[in-house]
């Protein structure tokens, strides 16, 4: 903690972790506030086990050719809900000046969310370099997802409709259960991405966190 914030970083460089909320949640909605620096893979996860690596994450991917505001399965049938990957244009201090879209390229099973907003609207919400505002709404046994930045709708997907050969909506209720945890997230780098993934002495911060149960 710094100033009120939290600060998460990796410790010792290349590996990260998980924050975990030691109560479980059923039905909410989550106001979260986020300031990654570039690169940073972070993420808040939703419905998570104890451990915080299983469960639905809300994509924070701020690096080279992540997504933000998707989904993607932790341990659930690696599925990843996104309609746009982007990369940066930073100045010469390395803060972010512009994101810049592009086609998501993640060799992982990609499927369509139910509602995305326009690529063009999510660079006008977005702040670079700054911070940004998450309400993350998820009802039902079975989650339906929706996401707001800075007051904007930019996804939405509901979970019982994905349909892939290692994706069964009933196993990931019995897994995960109708209340879980809620995680925020420093990636470990790896040999594909290094440190593309999460830049040296890099963090993500985290402030003005409130969750009201649906």
């Amino acid at each position: 903690m710094e100033d009120g914030v939290i600060v998460g970083g990796q410790d010792p460089p290349g590996v990260g972790s998980y924050l975990v909320s030691e109560e479980a949640f059923d039905d909410f909605e989550l106001l979260i506030e986020a300031r990654p620096d570039w690169p940073a893979d972070t993420g808040i996860l939703v419905r998570t086990i104890p451990e915080g690596n299983v469960g639905i994450q809300v994509l924070l991917d701020h690096r080279p050719h992540g997504g933000i505001a998707g989904y993607y399965g932790n341990g659930l049938g690696g599925f990843h809900a996104y309609e746009y990957a982007f990369n940066a244009e930073p100045d010469k201090d390395g803060r972010v000046v512009r994101l810049i879209p592009e086609i998501p390229s993640e060799p992982t099973a990609r499927i369509h969310l139910d509602f995305a907003a326009p690529v063009e609207v999510f660079l006008k919400t977005w702040k670079p370099d700054g911070w940004n505002g998450f309400r993350i709404r998820c009802v039902g046994a079975i989650p339906h997802l929706t996401t707001w930045i800075n007051g904007v709708k930019i996804s939405e997907l509901d979970t019982a409709n994905i349909k892939l050969p290692d994706f069964d909506p009933k196993a990931m209720l019995a897994q995960i259960g109708r209340a879980g945890h809620i995680a925020l997230e420093v990636h470990d780098n790896d040999p594909r991405m290094g440190k593309d993934r999460w830049g040296l002495g890099n963090v993500c911060r985290w402030r003005n966190i409130s969750i009201r149960t649906l």
